[in-house]
Parts: structure tokens; C-alpha cells; sequence
């Protein structure tokens, strides 16, 4: 049996207790308010739950931590050395058409660094979650990256811009050099989860560019502390300021990173 830390339990309890409004909403997907918050994305009365029972509970167990919400922006604490990073649903398109693949992302930066992460997925009850420093794990279970080292052997995820959103012609360049070199290519329409199987080993990597710090804040302390590597697409470390990450593990990152390169010019 693992020995979680309190601020890991701290985080699991969180995400579970905001689980049990999204599990019933997705069971009633139709009758859910839903408004446009842009083109293609989606905001629900049950993102806005979520988020509330998220901040509600964090800040019950560490008031004086700030925030980067998704829904509700940047709040400042009193503690200027922690933020709460958190997605109360990463999958929120997937959530609204009944396709069960979407998580709650929670993720602490402590001193600009990020320290530790949860990623549940409530239909499944996965929780992935790590820590600095103490690994990463999906329940009871010790995580490892994939141990694959060629490319033609692997399985890759990634996010595809949509309607509204720019990069469109760059991101078929960099679809067209890593779909010919690899197995398989999905696209499963959740960031956090996305990052959470690589660290699982069920995906080989993952990329993406346009994406939002709280997408995939959680997911990158799941991989490093899984073995694997995460980076922007200049091999930085740059990935919440400039929306850009490639996961993957020490045989793969560069051969990856390479193609990434090539095909954005």
C-alpha cells in the first residue's frame, strides 16, 4: 500500500467530491445548460460546479494558496509561493456529446515549479496522480513511461486544432512527418488524459500546440515522475507560456522532437 502525502490527499479529495455532480450531469448530457464561450468551445453548467466545489474545497484545506482557473481566471492568495493550476473538465466538447473520455485536472505550482498533480477520470475511476519526488501513480499502481524505442512500434495522441483556432496548416505538417514514421496516431480529445496514459505507457507521446496551462499542468509532473520527458517544441521547458509540449520517454523525445522541427520549418 502506498503512503500518500496530505497534500495529495488533499487534491484526491477534491476531485472525487466535484466526480459525483459531473458523473450525474454526463448521465443527463441533454438537459444540461450549455452557453458559446467561443467558437467550438463550450462551457456547461457543469464545468462552473466543478470548478466552485474545486476552489471551495482547496481553499478549505490551504486558504492562502491562489489559482489559475479555467472558468474563473487568476485569483491571487496570501501565500505568493503556491497556485492551484485546475480544468474541472478537460474533455468538456467530449462531456457534451456523451463520450465518456474527459478527467478533472488539478495541478499546485510551488515557487514557479510544478509539484504535483491529479488526474481522475470519475466514469473509470482512475486517479492518476504524483508528486515530486515520490513517482507517479494510477490508484495503487506505480507508473511507468512505455519502454518502446522505435517509432515504427508506437502509438502516438494528439489534439487537433479546431474551428476557430489557429495553426490548422502547421498542424497537418507535423500530422503528415509523425503519421509516417509511427503505428498509430489518436486523438482522444483530453489533454490531461492524454498526458496521464503517457506516463501509464498506454500512449508512446503526445503532442500539442495552442494549449492552456491548466490543460496541461497535472499531466506534466504524471510523466516526468512516470520517467518520461516534456518539453515545447524547442526542447524548453516553456510549455505553460507558449502552449506547446511534446511527452514521451528518453528513446523517443528527440526522435520526435526532430520530426516536430522539421515539419514546422
Amino acid at each position: 500500500m502506498i503512503i500518500r502525502s496530505a497534500l495529495l490527499n488533499v487534491m484526491m479529495g477534491a476531485a472525487r467530491k466535484a466526480a459525483r455532480n459531473l458523473v450525474r450531469d454526463y448521465g443527463e448530457v441533454a438537459q444540461l445548460q450549455v452557453s458559446k464561450k467561443g467558437p467550438a468551445d463550450f462551457v456547461s453548467s457543469a464545468d462552473l460546479k466543478a470548478e466552485k466545489t474545486l476552489r471551495a474545497e482547496l481553499k478549505k484545506a490551504r486558504p492562502g494558496f491562489g489559482f489559475l482557473l479555467e472558468e474563473g481566471g487568476e485569483v491571487a492568495g496570501d501565500d505568493k509561493s503556491h497556485r492551484w493550476i485546475i480544468d474541472p473538465i478537460d474533455g468538456t466538447t467530449n462531456f457534451l456529446h456523451g463520450i465518456p473520455n474527459f478527467c478533472i485536472s488539478i495541478a499546485l505550482e510551488r515557487d514557479g515549479e510544478l509539484f504535483a498533480g491529479v488526474v481522475y477520470q470519475p466514469l473509470g475511476d482512475e486517479m492518476f496522480h504524483a508528486e515530486k519526488g515520490a513517482g507517479a501513480f494510477l490508484n495503487e499502481h506505480r507508473l511507468r513511461v512505455s519502454a518502446r524505442r522505435k517509432l515504427e512500434d508506437t502509438l502516438i495522441a494528439t489534439g487537433i486544432p479546431f474551428h476557430g483556432r489557429p495553426g490548422h496548416e502547421v498542424f497537418l505538417k507535423e500530422l503528415g512527418a509523425v503519421m509516417g514514421q509511427v503505428a498509430g496516431i489518436r486523438r482522444f480529445g483530453s489533454a490531461a488524459l492524454d498526458l496521464a496514459y503517457v506516463a501509464a505507457g498506454r500512449c508512446d507521446g503526445y503532442w500539442e500546440t495552442g494549449i492552456q496551462p491548466w490543460d496541461i499542468a497535472a499531466g506534466i509532473v504524471l510523466v516526468k515522475e512516470a520517467g518520461g520527458y516534456v518539453t515545447d517544441f524547442q526542447g524548453g521547458s516553456k510549455m505553460l507560456d507558449n502552449g506547446q509540449v511534446l511527452a514521451a520517454n528518453d528513446h523517443l523525445h528527440q526522435p520526435l522532437l526532430k520530426l516536430l522541427k522539421a515539419a514546422r520549418g
